[in-house]
């Protein structure tokens, strides 16, 4: 039996696509889509930071977001 268990998958989380300017109706959505991006993107920053700590080695070569 071996020691060396498969590779569980890990990619590096990818960015919410921003939405356009002439995405938004306008009409004062209470989950307008900015907002909802806004929560996206703190997610996926969250994310980000956690996938990096578990990969130093590839944080250290990638451009800061």
């Amino acid at each position: 039996m071996s020691d060396l268990a498969p590779a569980i998958p890990d990619p590096r989380p990818l960015p919410p696509i921003e939405p356009a300017l002439e995405d938004c109706c306008g009409s004062g959505c209470p989950n307008c889509i900015f907002d909802v991006y806004q929560m996206l993107l703190a997610n996926y920053k969250q994310a980000l930071a956690e996938w990096e700590a578990r990969h130093p080695e590839a944080a250290a070569h990638s451009a800061p977001d």
